[in-house]
């Protein structure tokens, strides 16, 4: 099968001064842009692994130049890119324009669409479909990519690539240390399989009568993204078939996961349909002592939850050396908006170029969004390993599978199956029977295909 991943580089080291000017003819605008950006870290040679970036290369031939940069929600983590960019080059002027998440992706297409939308753009591959059509490719040769990143081959269109991953997210068993310190649990209690789970759950489960008052283990509300949707590549089992097109989720894998499921709640007792509305709300409450989320939860836990004392442990197997832990997603690189002017896209291409050279911006937006890099030359970075919901993935994160960008209905339909069996009545094997039904008859038209062959260990 192809490869999907290789050891891991070493960090190339950046050398820094202040500005010189390799931009602007303007000379007043140049000093005026020197000390807005004094506190910046301003590059002077060549950076980066494979992919290089070289600061004394000017960008429109020093001429004066606007684009546009859309994004979602981190001002100010674009802000610091865009400042870091601009140092080296102050002819280039680059207007951030931030949009709500829901906002965002009716907004962009349409503006895509025209004549004056952004050179450059924020993608989240949950959008290819609606976003491919509008992107150029990266200036940027697959192999050089591939030399430097995890999972570029599943990013690769007719030799071509539009964006990458810069990050992996999955899904991890976040616990409550008081609750779980109280139950007389130590580190070398944290299960490593399903069965151990289960055994934990129960110990850190509290009932008085019939009533919780800690679930042991709470997976309300979120079933379908972190059991459903990741837990059948530990036994094996792909989530669509071998023409990588046709959907697979009424199987005998994804039946074993629904009835752990199941018998979590209903035979071991470690939580309740009823307890709570969701996992993640229900532990950042105090009121249980496990659940499996994603990385974005740390930050989740920090901003909304600061009181909650936790740890993060790898989520648990059905046996050792599974086939794989679970499925991942990536935070994607930026898009480059193919109906741009020509110098706008020379400009953008060359933005993406320098995130995707600069080490300290890759590590800065990794941190931010608990994301593990792919950049393969940060995986032992002292400061990505001090965060839980990252070092928790670095022995494995050749462990992941990601299916690639899943149309909607994948999470949708597997979401009421979850509720069909929980909430009513209905049994797994029609449950899961109907879900793929949806699906297929959903996907008819998609042009959707898995990218789960390029798994490195697939069989």
């Amino acid at each position: 099968m192809k490869k999907c991943w290789i050891a891991a580089g070493l960090a190339a080291a950046m050398v820094v001064t202040s500005l010189t000017g390799c931009g602007s003819s303007d000379g007043k605008k140049a000093a005026e842009n020197a000390t807005a950006n004094a506190a910046v870290n301003v590059p002077t040679e060549p950076f980066g692994d494979t992919v290089k970036y070289d600061p004394s290369q000017p960008i429109n031939d020093g001429k004066d130049i606007s684009v546009e940069f859309w994004e979602w929600g981190s001002d100010n983590l674009f802000q610091e890119l865009i400042d870091g960019y601009t140092a080296i080059h102050p002819n280039v002027s680059i207007k951030l324009v931030n949009n709500p998440w829901d906002d965002y992706w009716t907004k962009l297409p349409l503006s895509l669409g025209g004549a004056n939308g952004p050179a450059i753009f924020n993608v989240h591959n949950s959008q290819h479909e609606n976003l491919i059509n509008y992107m150029a490719p990266y200036e940027v040769s697959s192999d050089d990519l591939d030399a430097d990143f995890n999972g570029v081959s599943a990013h690769v269109i007719d030799g071509k690539v539009y964006y990458i991953d810069y990050g992996i997210m999955t899904g991890s068993v976040y616990y409550n240390k008081d609750m779980s310190e109280a139950a007389g649990l130590t580190d070398a209690d944290y299960p490593k399989t399903w069965d151990e789970m289960r055994e934990v759950a129960k110990k850190l489960t509290i009932k008085e009568g019939n009533s919780f008052v800690q679930a042991g283990l709470n997976f309300n509300g979120t079933f379908h993204q972190n059991y459903l949707l990741g837990l059948n590549y530990q036994l094996g089992q792909d989530l669509f078939e071998d023409d990588k097109k046709t959907a697979t989720v009424n199987n005998d894998a994804m039946k074993e996961v629904m009835q752990l499921l199941v018998d979590l709640y209903e035979v071991d007792g470690v939580g309740s349909k009823d307890f709570g509305a969701e996992g993640a709300d229900s532990f950042g409450q105090g009121q249980s002592a496990m659940t499996i989320q994603w990385g974005h939860f740390n930050n989740t836990l920090k901003t909304n939850f600061p009181d909650i004392n936790f740890g993060v442990f790898e989520i648990p197997v059905f046996e050792e050396n599974p086939y794989a832990y679970n499925r991942y997603n990536g935070e994607s690189t930026f898009g480059i908006n193919k109906n741009a002017p020509a110098d706008q896209q020379a400009v953008a291409q060359d933005i993406v170029k320098y995130f995707l050279a600069n080490n300290d911006i890759q590590k800065k937006f990794n941190i931010a969004m608990s994301t593990f890099p792919a950049k393969k030359s940060l995986a032992e970075d002292a400061e990505i390993l001090a965060n839980p919901s990252m070092a928790v993935l670095a022995d494995h994160i050749d462990r992941y599978i990601w299916p690639g960008p899943m149309p909607a209905t994948m999470e949708t339909s597997l979401k009421t199956a979850g509720e069909n069996v929980f909430f009513n009545g209905m049994s797994i094997d029609d449950a899961l029977a109907e879900a793929e039904a949806t699906i297929h008859n959903d996907m008819k038209n998609s042009s959707f295909e898995s990218v789960e062959s390029l798994y490195k260990y697939a069989e």
